[in-house]
């Protein structure tokens, strides 16, 4: 292996989740796909040109188990420069980020906000 090829989510409102990633996040849009045969949407999104996330809408997908501990994905986390600057840009869109914390190990700041479905996201300032 040489590197993480994407991430997929599959998210229960594909229209807020994609407004989410493409307008608050600031994700480029690759490519995106409606499958008929299986009624559902394949966006394609990148970061700084390159591939990332997968995002699927399916009807009716089953809920996210409970967090923060669940088995299974815990966060996806992106580097950044400026935290206090990444805050203001979701505070400005209505998001709510939690407290800014420091990583015992490295002493870096970090904090934790949700997607549309609740699905955890740090960012971690390099």
């Amino acid at each position: 292996m040489n590197k993480i090829h994407h991430i997929a989510i599959i998210c229960s409102d594909y229209e807020r989740s994609k407004k989410f990633y493409v307008e608050v996040l600031g994700l480029e849009i690759v490519r995106e796909t409606y499958r008929e045969t299986r009624q559902s949407y394949k966006l394609d999104l990148a970061l700084n040109g390159e591939y990332l996330i997968e995002l699927f809408s399916f009807p009716n997908p089953p809920k996210r188990p409970t967090r923060p501990e669940a088995m299974g994905l815990r966060h996806l986390a992106f580097g950044i420069s400026d935290i206090d600057a990444a805050i203001r840009h979701l505070n400005d869109q209505g998001i709510v980020t939690e407290g800014v914390r420091v990583d015992g190990s490295t002493q870096k700041k970090f904090t934790f906000f949700e997607d549309p479905d609740g699905l955890p996201i740090e960012l971690y300032e390099n």
